[in-house]
């Protein structure tokens, strides 16, 4: 698993990093790397495992300032449809292929699956890539709403950090209480719907978990924190949009990609 090590950590360590600045979150870069590796499940699961340990991280740093009632505003609702999300994405995985085609002396083939994750990753990429959405925001009474669409989403397929800001950011909090308000929240997310994979993994059999995947995410995790370190200490900017323009980008290839089931 040489090849799996060197993508996956490289690339939690950098966007790790880069996550300081660039808009864009841990998950909503680092699934579509697993998902080069591994199915489709296992790898929006295998990134909630990094994500929620890195939250955990934050938690500890910045969970105390959390607003605790915007928390239960927005993250219980949150949860619910993260539930739903989680059970959509099983579901979607037993479903039958929408059609194959040869390219290049191979069989590709189309599943629902790959087809609505890699539409997602590209609508998401957009999302943070047009000025417009950019700055979008919303009302505070609207957060119990902003929490079931980034549950839903986050559930599905791990997208719910643009939704979240999006929702918490005119919710009248400090930058500290924003920053520990939404950590607080992406930690219930994830524990909520870490919980519907495992089970699922279990009950439906999905696929069985690769040998040396636990190694694979204790390594990813320790990338993170480090890429989280290093980011902090060298990068001064707020935002660094060539950056955000090339990682968008490439988003929106592999997003192309699996929803054309090359990937």
């Amino acid at each position: 698993m040489g090849l799996e090590y060197l993508v996956v950590c490289g690339t939690a360590v950098i966007v790790s990093g880069l996550t300081l600045f660039s808009g864009f979150g841990l998950g909503t870069v680092l699934m579509p790397v697993f998902a080069l590796f591994f199915p489709i499940p296992l790898a929006v699961a295998a990134t909630a495992v990094v994500h929620l340990a890195n939250n955990l991280f934050k938690v500890f740093l910045v969970g105390r300032k959390a607003d605790w009632q915007v928390v239960a505003r927005f993250a219980l609702p949150a949860a619910l449809a993260a539930l739903l999300g989680a059970f959509l994405l099983t579901a979607f995985e037993q479903s039958a292929s929408l059609w194959s085609y040869s390219l290049g002396g191979r069989m590709h083939e189309v599943t629902l699956l790959k087809l609505i994750i890699g539409l997602l990753i590209i609508a998401f990429a957009f999302f943070e890539l047009l000025p417009r959405f950019q700055t979008l925001s919303f009302d505070r009474r609207h957060l119990p709403l902003g929490g079931v669409l980034s549950g839903f989403f986050g559930g599905l397929s791990g997208h719910q950090g643009a939704l979240r800001s999006a929702f918490l950011i005119k919710s009248g909090l400090t930058k500290e209480a924003f920053i520990g308000t939404g950590t607080v929240s992406a930690v219930i997310v994830d524990v909520v719907r870490l919980g519907v994979y495992g089970a699922t993994f279990y009950t439906a059999k999905l696929g069985a978990v690769p040998k040396g995947l636990a190694g694979l995410l204790l390594a990813a995790t320790l990338a993170a924190f480090l890429g989280a370190f290093l980011g902090v200490r060298l990068m001064k900017k707020v935002t660094l949009r060539t950056v955000q323009l090339i990682v968008g980008i490439m988003l929106i290839v592999i997003g192309v990609g699996m929803a054309a089931g090359l990937i």
